[in-house]
């Protein structure tokens, strides 16, 4: 089975990119047009980010969405076939920063979100950096696209361990360099453990181990935001958020984070993966110890009634 589908999927990578867009575009007419996929999701995600907005702008972005959806699909596919020439003519960054950081010896941590088209991002960066890229991610829960998945992610030497057991793979790697890539806005697992903090004005949990890890290894961090200049073309931006997390205070470089993410999705709210329940969790007063923010939860709560 695996091959057969990997056999037909690389068959569909060799048609050229003004053909795989247009299957993208029939897509959309069909999962979101037809079947509306996971649109309850998007509506209710997009209603709480930008209450202001009319029904018409949440529209707009919620099309707009959907598109670089299914381009980000599409686009995944020709990775079957393509080059990593034809990556780096599509994807660019400004890599240079990551340069005086190499040069020091150090290791870093590289923060980012769900940003569309993050799977040509992390394969192009191996171009582009001299570090050794290692990327923390869930595995598929199907194992023939697991397997794909994995095979197309590590193609060109970048290093991918589950989350389920990274403190134990990351031990492997403590002596050498590396650029750590976390996708930092999911939903924690634990919320015991997590950090809330006002997030589009909701209380909202994040995971705490990209700090506590950056703290423990006294790791640089930067932040990257992703945008699309045009179909089918995608730039990187790295900023550096701390070179030394130590001097921080707990919770601070999440905070950092979480304005980071809220200022580069309401850049582009159109490059953000609307379709997961990002405030599934409802915030409870027993974490008030793990709450993070300036204000208040329950400020917060009342503000918005």
């Amino acid at each position: 089975m695996y091959y057969l589908i990997y056999g037909c999927f690389f068959l569909l990578s060799l048609l050229p990119m003004r053909v795989l867009y247009m299957v993208s575009d029939l897509a959309y007419l069909i999962v979101y047009r037809w079947l509306g996929y996971r649109k309850n999701v998007v509506f209710g995600n997009l209603k709480i980010a930008f209450p202001e907005k009319t029904e018409k702008e949440l529209e707009d972005i919620a099309r707009k969405f959907y598109h670089n959806l299914l381009d980000s699909f599409i686009e995944t596919i020709k990775l079957f076939s393509a080059s990593q020439r034809f990556l780096g003519r599509r994807v660019t960054a400004n890599q240079e920063i990551l340069e005086p950081l190499f040069k020091s010896g150090k290791s870093c941590q590289v923060h980012l979100g769900h940003t569309f088209n993050w799977e040509w991002g992390q394969l192009a960066l191996t171009r582009l950096t001299d570090y050794q890229i290692i990327v923390v991610y869930m595995p598929i829960t199907n194992r023939v696209f697991e397997k794909m998945m994995y095979r197309l992610r590590t193609r060109s030497g970048n290093i991918f361990i589950s989350a389920k057991n990274m403190s134990e793979s990351m031990a492997l790697y403590k002596n050498s360099q590396y650029l750590l890539g976390l996708v930092s806005d999911q939903s924690p697992g634990r919320l015991d453990t997590a950090y809330w903090a006002n997030f589009f004005n909701r209380p909202t949990a994040f995971v705490s181990g990209p700090e506590k890890g950056a703290k423990a290894g006294n790791l640089p961090v930067v932040f990257a935001s992703i945008v699309k200049p045009k179909r089918g073309y995608y730039h990187a931006t790295f900023s550096i958020a701390t070179e030394d997390p130590s001097v921080l205070k707990e919770g601070e470089l999440t905070l950092l984070y979480a304005a980071f993410m809220e200022k580069t999705i309401r850049n582009n709210p159109e490059m953000w993966l609307w379709s997961h329940r990002r405030w599934k969790h409802t915030y409870d007063p027993k974490y008030k110890d793990n709450w993070i923010g300036e204000k208040t939860a329950v400020s917060t709560l009342d503000a918005g009634r």
